[in-house]
């Protein structure tokens, strides 16, 4: 920290501490009570600095509720009571600055409140280093790294386009691969980066999203849990290491993207609960306070306060990480008051609904200010109900996000593609029905880690049918949602078809590989990928009606269906034929909107792929025969349990 970015309020020459030295102007304290400072890991937190010729690091922390707050670490035995803070006049700000301690120092601070007696040793809630858990000390740390990433940062806006194919690759770091040699432990960021950086480009992945990777005590919770909202966990490495890994990924054009969990946070005594002794950080109220699904506290999103903290946090990886995109977790727990909760169990907003006006108007901000300072990047909310205009603008009464996960495409086909296909006639509309609204919001289709724990199964054993038939049904399943218009995503496992579920305390099981139906699994994924992104017509405009036609969706007897998929430009249409039944099915028709040959540029049932080997030859010339409102049409053979992809020639 320069000389001339500190502010000197007033000496005190002859003590071992500062309470002279702040980072804090008049102008950070108004913004941050007034709910609107976006960047308060410059200000809160332990930030290392150089005073009159004497290193060592300033303290800042929230505790208004706080009789006496102190820093305690190594540094000081842990002693109560040498290293006091002052409060910052009536900010609820305590500060000072301590000479002879800098990076890599453990240290918490301790509250003593002025409620109740309450005394409590916490971590630093702008922490930018954690101890690795179960410990509990925040570390005094930088963010000093030198990237590599300039080309990825120029063009990320072309990348993160709506227009382009995004293809996600979702990730739980500590479970994707671990090393058996050394008792099975987790890939460090710095063994992680070239791995999956060569795998995601093999298997032409876009992005990788990674589930949460702030700091979070119970590694049960897969990251959903955070107790350092500005820390990447030290489980795999520090944060130099973690911006390693992002670089990396960035030079092999690779984007990132990470989940943020906004919508509540753990009871650990080190976190935020309870901070100061007071529901500092918390709703006070316990039917707006508690989550009663995860056993965990919600923010209290109309303190100003802590909009500040929350919007500072996203602002955060945006700003030091290079990170490309913002997944919120959970959006519908955010928006409704009654969430989970009984009927006698919630409290109604000031005009009688059910809608968290306060945690509306967080989400607001929050794309705002991400969409200001970052319009190359998105932000997608995991939201499972009909909120409307989750995606759309704030301006035009919408959230403002950038995407929106389609939970119910997810619910409708699981649910149908479960199912033995002697039944799935009478549940075609699974498959129909999400063009009812398929454009509403620009959707994002996602089998995510969510699908395959907790006794769902694996979505390999979630098919029905012999073993052959899973695996049949499975490629008809991710060519079906490659196919579909939006954006895609896919967890990791399911993309070479693992059999058991995913455990986040164990590698994938990568030695399926060597088994034909896995590896014919996999190169249909990477093939699904390659013909996504090379083929306009299937990404131009997954946000856009004009995108999607039906051909005939209503042959539920034959439990067929056929669509057109267009670009901008007319020549680059894609038809796609999914037969959904184990029947090989000779001259079916098709109604085709052009003469000419098209083209078999993909058949899900192909040998390399597991599977019989039916097809067409490479394509078929369509004939002059109006068919299905088409001017033309084709008569093909449907492989059974496949989706097939033609384009004209």
């Amino acid at each position: 920290m320069a000389q001339k970015d500190i502010k000197i309020r007033q000496r005190h020459i002859h003590s071992p501490i500062r309470y002279d030295i702040t980072l804090l102007t008049d102008d950070d304290l108004h913004l941050f009570n007034e709910g609107t400072h976006y960047r308060l890991y410059g200000k809160l937190g332990a930030h290392r600095m150089t005073v009159d010729g004497s290193p060592g690091t300033y303290f800042a922390v929230w505790a208004p509720n706080a009789k006496q707050v102190s820093v305690i670490g190594e540094f000081n035995g842990w002693n109560r009571h040498s290293h006091l803070l002052r409060p910052r006049g009536q900010s609820g700000i305590w500060e000072a600055f301590i000479p002879h301690i800098g990076k890599g120092i453990m240290y918490k601070y301790y509250i003593a409140s002025h409620h109740n007696a309450y005394a409590v040793e916490k971590a630093d809630p702008l922490a930018l280093h954690c101890e690795t858990p179960p410990s509990t000390a925040s570390i005094i740390w930088d963010l000093e790294y030198q990237w590599h990433d300039r080309d990825w940062m120029v063009q990320r806006h072309a990348r993160n386009a709506l227009s382009a194919p995004a293809s996600v690759y979702e990730v739980h770091p500590g479970s994707w691969r671990r090393v058996p040699e050394e008792g099975s432990r987790p890939l460090t960021y710095h063994e992680l980066a070239p791995q999956l950086a060569e795998y995601v480009t093999k298997m032409g992945f876009t992005h990788v999203e990674f589930l949460p990777i702030m700091e979070h005590p119970f590694y049960g919770s897969w990251g959903y849990q955070i107790t350092g909202y500005f820390a990447p966990t030290s489980r795999y490495g520090t944060p130099q290491d973690f911006m390693y890994l992002i670089d990396y990924l960035h030079q092999n054009n690779i984007g990132v993207i990470l989940d943020w969990v906004p919508s509540h946070f753990p009871g650990d005594e080190h976190g935020l609960g309870y901070f100061d002794g007071t529901r500092l950080y918390e709703h006070a109220d316990p039917r707006q306070g508690y989550h009663p699904d995860w056993g965990s506290l919600i923010f209290n999103y109309g303190r100003h306060e802590v909009r500040s903290f929350l919007l500072s946090s996203a602002m955060f990886w945006l700003d030091k990480y290079h990170i490309d995109g913002l997944r919120v977790d959970a959006v519908a727990s955010m928006l409704y008051l009654d969430y989970a909760r009984t009927d006698s169990d919630w409290v109604r907003n000031k005009y009688g609904g059910r809608e968290n006006l306060d945690a509306v108007a967080l989400l607001r901000d929050f794309n705002r200010a991400v969409y200001k300072e970052y319009p190359d990047v998105q932000t997608i909310a995991e939201e499972s109900t009909s909120w409307p205009l989750v995606s759309r603008p704030v301006d035009n009464g919408g959230l403002g996000f950038g995407l929106k996960w389609d939970m119910g495409w997810m619910h409708d086909t699981l649910e149908y593609m479960a199912k033995d296909p002697v039944y799935r006639k009478y549940h075609q509309n699974n498959l129909t029905f999400r063009s009812v609204y398929a454009f509403s919001e620009n959707f994002v289709l996602p089998l995510s880690h969510d699908e395959v724990v907790h006794g769902k199964a694996s979505l390999l054993g979630k098919m029905p049918g012999d073993d052959w038939q899973k695996f049949a049904n499975l490629r008809l399943l991710l060519g079906y949602m490659y196919a579909q218009p939006g954006k895609k995503l896919l967890f990791m496992g399911g993309e070479f078809g693992q059999w058991r579920e995913w455990t986040h305390e164990e590698s994938l099981d990568w030695h399926l590989l060597k088994y034909p139906p896995h590896s014919g699994l996999q190169r249909w994924v990477t093939d699904l990928n390659r013909l996504y992104r090379q083929e306009p017509a299937l990404h131009e405009k997954d946000c856009e009606p004009a995108g999607f036609a039906w051909v005939d969706g209503s042959d539920a007897d034959s439990s067929v269906i056929s669509f057109l998929r267009k670009g901008n430009n007319e020549q680059d249409t894609i038809l796609v034929v999914g037969n959904f039944t184990p029947v090989v099915r000779e001259n079916y028709r098709i109604g085709v909107p052009q003469p000419g040959f098209w083209q078999e540029l993909l058949n899900g049932d192909a040998g390399e792929y597991g599977g019989s080997g039916a097809g067409n030859m490479g394509g078929i010339t369509a004939e002059a025969k109006p068919w299905q409102g088409q001017p033309s049409s084709i008569s093909i053979k449907l492989p059974p349990l496949c989706i097939l992809f033609f384009k004209v020639k």
